[in-house]
């Protein structure tokens, strides 16, 4: 029996998943990427069995230069087939990782259609929703608990992480509740990442995947402001490496025949 491995190493985290000839899950593993992915790579898979390999995420050629035999997918295409292995029927998938952001359309084979991306600035991304619960001395498990606790909307107006802060300062300093801070900022991550759902899908359930996909808040607003149903995996986390050791196992499998 051949084994195969995804590994996606992210801005934040790196996530391993090795399934088999059918692409059932053999294991997975996840890490902090640190200041240095391809040590953390190499500490991973470390004991793991595997015969081949393919990277994603956004040090996939890091990778690819580090292991000779390495073969790699994009972001979209691997997390399009880590969310259909869960979801058959979706046609949309939100990802929100540590650094960016993709909303992606699917066709009725489960293929990419289109996909809106925004890898260019921290707003409405994990790192941003990390910064701001420092900045409110929460941690992040307890952040999105919080904002679904508070009581009224507050608008956060600037996207940009460093005005936020400014404007998150100037509302603690105003006497604002923590809590309804923490909804603003929830909101804004939501507005943002709504628009770009509109445009690439504007009808049935979402799938919503990365480690942003974990936050309650998240998931209930996007369900109440775009009025579709949020439907996440139980480790949304791992979709994009699953998805390329399942691409991977695919081309194997097409090979052989």
């Amino acid at each position: 029996m051949k084994l195969y491995a995804g590994i996606d190493i992210g801005s934040r985290s790196i996530e391993l998943v090795v399934v088999d000839e059918q692409g059932t899950l053999m294991d997975f593993f996840q890490a902090d990427t640190g200041f240095d992915p391809i040590s953390e790579a190499n500490r991973i898979l470390r004991g793991v069995a595997y015969d081949q390999i393919m990277a994603t995420g956004y040090g996939r050629g890091l990778f690819e230069t580090a292991f000779d035999d390495a073969q790699t997918v994009t972001e979209i295409k691997a997390h399009a087939r880590g969310v259909v292995c869960f979801f058959p029927e979706a046609t949309t998938i939100l990802d929100i990782g540590g650094q960016d952001s993709k909303a992606i359309a699917l066709n009725d084979r489960g293929r990419v259609k289109k996909f809106e991306m925004n890898d260019r600035c921290a707003a409405g991304t994990g790192k941003f929703l990390e910064i701001m619960a420092k900045n409110l001395g929460f941690s992040m498990e307890e952040f999105g608990l919080a904002a679904l606790a508070a009581q009224n909307d507050l608008s956060i107006n600037s996207m940009c992480t460093v005005f936020a802060e400014s404007e998150v300062t100037t509302l603690i300093a105003r006497g604002a509740d923590r809590k309804e801070i923490a909804r603003g900022l929830h909101l804004s991550v939501v507005k943002r990442a709504g628009g770009m759902i509109n445009r690439v899908s504007s009808q049935g359930p979402i799938v919503f995947s990365g480690g942003v996909a974990n936050n309650p808040c998240i998931q209930e607003l996007i369900s109440q402001k775009l009025g579709r149903q949020v439907l996440v995996p139980e480790t949304p986390q791992m979709m994009g490496a699953l998805g390329a050791a399942l691409i991977l196992a695919e081309k194997a499998s097409e090979r052989v025949v």
